[in-house]
């Protein structure tokens, strides 16, 4: 029993050494045109998915998350703050965006991923570096208008999609953004 406590020891000793050199060796490639290593990325893909699934629990999305009123405000921050990194029914992604490791998700089928609650957390406190940000600062209505906004995305079009966005503009635009031109789909 001695000698097996004494073997794990040594693999722990060694693990922690190996890791050690790797993290302050400069081994890992840090760089964003580099993907991750296949065990890195499965580590963080879970850690991910475990973590908004355990902060989101208990998270309940209002009853009139499916109004049109919801649905036209979702719509303008969407094309103001969203758009440009996970594209729009006829908006594509900027060119900052094609840079970005990992590349930001399109999010046509994101509501069936994860549920209202889940969603509206991720957009509350963002991905630690993942390039998605926090947006703590906007008020919960407004982040359960971009809930509501995204639960509607998979069956959305490029005319309804520009068709919201157009209301959205006619009614001020985004609430913090008045002065910003919101794309608006290609013709």
């Amino acid at each position: 029993m001695k000698r097996l406590a004494w073997s794990l020891a040594g693999i722990l000793l060694v693990g922690i050494g190996a890791g050690t050199a790797v993290a302050f060796g400069g081994l890992y490639d840090v760089g964003a045109t580099s993907p991750h290593w296949r065990l890195t990325y499965r580590v963080l893909e879970t850690a991910r998915l475990h973590s908004i699934r355990h902060h989101a629990e208990g998270i309940t999305a209002p009853v009139d998350l499916e109004t049109q009123a919801r649905l036209v405000g979702g719509a303008s921050h969407f094309s103001t703050h969203c758009a440009s990194c996970h594209s729009a029914p006829g908006v594509e992604a900027e060119d900052m965006a094609v840079g970005m490791y990992p590349k930001p998700p399109v999010l046509k089928d994101v509501a069936q991923r994860y549920t209202p609650g889940e969603l509206f957390w991720i957009l509350k406190h963002g991905i630690k570096m993942s390039g998605m940000p926090s947006w703590a600062d906007h008020g919960d209505d407004d982040l359960w208008n971009i809930v509501g906004f995204l639960e509607k995305l998979p069956g959305m079009d490029r005319s309804t999609y520009q068709a919201l966005v157009a209301q959205a503009m006619a009614a001020g635009g985004h609430h913090m953004h008045h002065d910003m031109n919101m794309p608006m789909p290609q013709q």
